[in-house]
């Protein structure tokens, strides 16, 4: 994983950001670019995990770059062909159901959309409480997609959030290592 541009976006799963922020960390010491993007509402959004600027100002040190913030900001990613790459984490099931449906509206979603015409790897982290439940038919349509790979991920709390996924953000490095070469990461269900 050497001289590639990697795109890292993070989406609204609060209470699993600082997971995320560690999993770019541990990104950002391969010989690598990354461009930071950004979910508004994670942009915006102060939370008992942690404040909004706080986190912006983590990302842009770690990546040395400004995150992209706007629409028509992640837009030129495709017609400029500016990814080898992209990791969405946290993916919120929100965001999730976007991709499956091919939504923009968001930097995000802009993001993924645009990256995926240039029929290159997306990376989806998943972090959301309804994975097993309305989220479970996106989880499936992605899977059959080409191009998307997942994090492998678990129940994080299957007594008390009977649907609630989380990927192990730990294992962020090996999944792009493996989506570079066109392989999904086994197993995807840990």
């Amino acid at each position: 994983m050497e001289n590639i541009t990697l795109g890292y976006a993070l989406c609204g799963s609060f209470c699993t950001m600082r997971n995320s922020v560690d999993a770019l960390k541990e990104l950002s010491k391969f010989n690598i670019k990354i461009k930071p993007i950004m979910s508004d509402i994670v942009y915006k959004t102060d939370t008992r995990f942690g404040k909004a600027q706080d986190f912006i100002e983590e990302i842009e040190d770690i990546c040395k770059e400004k995150i992209i913030r706007k629409i028509s900001d992640a837009e030129p990613i495709g017609p400029k062909n500016l990814l080898d790459i992209i990791v969405v984490s946290p993916c919120t099931g929100n965001t999730l159901a976007k991709i499956a449906l091919g939504i923009t509206d968001t930097p995000v979603t802009m993001a993924v959309k645009a990256h995926l015409r240039n029929e290159k790897p997306v990376v989806l982290g998943i972090a959301t409480n309804d994975a097993l439940g309305a989220g479970a038919k996106n989880i499936g349509l992605l899977s059959n997609a080409k191009n998307i790979y997942f994090v492998p991920f678990r129940q994080d709390d299957p007594f008390s959030k009977h649907n609630s996924l989380v990927c192990d953000f730990s294992l962020i490095p090996k999944t792009v290592e493996k989506a570079l070469k066109g392989e999904q990461i086994q197993p995807v269900i840990i």
